[in-house]
């Protein structure tokens, strides 16, 4: 008698499942039994790895928010409206170039800072990393020199607006003042200040600007260019009287 092959198939898969299933059950019989998986969060406590991923979550906070802290509260703001000020006034929109005088700009306030920033880590950032105080108590030491150094450079007036903007009493003690409040009137008197040293600088430049105007008016020269003259001339005097030099020291020398 002659089977079909789709019959035997048929017939044959099912005892295949359930010899397999069998062999599962047996050794699930005689295999040992698995502990359930836990989390402890005391083992972690106790090795240290939660405060190993506070940490982590810190510096990631602290890179995230660098660019706004170094330009809102340290003197990086001055420093570039001051040297952009100075390009505009030789009359070059593109020299130097833009990454050059961010790069002169920051190693400037880097130059500027480092007392401040020096205190902030060894009062604030150190210790915590030792364990030695809370992480409020970080917090509170790695602003203060920041905090010191914004109130020297900050106007009474900007303050009094800022704090008559948030509707905020007169404190007692320049120590009462909110942080919040103190970096936007500090923003505002970097700007006073950076626009009082640009216009400075630019008044020997417009002057040479109006001299050789005025001379190629007198001789006639109406369809040449004034800058074209002005500018050789402007950097001419710039080197000659050592330019980069005095306005280096001239903004140093204006963080008292």
């Amino acid at each position: 008698m002659k089977v079909s092959t789709g019959k035997l198939l048929r017939c044959a898969l099912p005892l295949v499942l359930l010899g397999i299933l069998g062999g599962a059950a047996h050794g699930a019989e005689h295999a040992p039994a698995l502990a359930p998986l836990t989390l402890s969060l005391d083992a972690g406590a106790k090795s240290g790895t939660i405060s190993d991923a506070l940490r982590i979550v810190m510096l990631l906070t602290l890179l995230a928010v660098l660019p706004a802290i170094l330009i809102a509260m340290t003197s990086f703001t001055r420093t570039i409206i001051v040297l952009s000020m100075l390009r505009h006034a030789f009359g070059m929109q593109d020299t130097p170039p833009n990454m050059v005088l961010v790069s002169l700009a920051l190693f400037l306030t880097l130059f500027t800072m480092a007392p401040a920033f020096q205190t902030a880590y060894q009062n604030g950032i150190q210790p915590l990393a030792n364990n030695q105080i809370t992480m409020e108590s970080a917090v509170t030491q790695t602003v203060r020199p920041l905090r010191e150094f914004m109130i020297r450079q900050t106007r009474e007036k900007d303050l009094a607006l800022i704090l008559e903007i948030a509707k905020v009493e007169v404190p007692d003690s320049i120590d009462d003042v909110a942080t919040i409040h103190i970096i936007p009137a500090f923003l505002l008197s970097e700007l006073k200040t950076a626009f009082t040293i640009g216009f400075v600088i630019f008044l020997p430049f417009l002057l040479l600007d109006l001299v050789v105007s005025s001379v190629l008016m007198s001789m006639g020269m109406l369809m040449v260019p004034p800058t074209m003259i002005s500018l050789p001339l402007k950097v001419l005097m710039f080197v000659l009287i050592d330019g980069w030099a005095l306005i280096v020291r001239a903004l140093l020398g204006s963080f008292h």
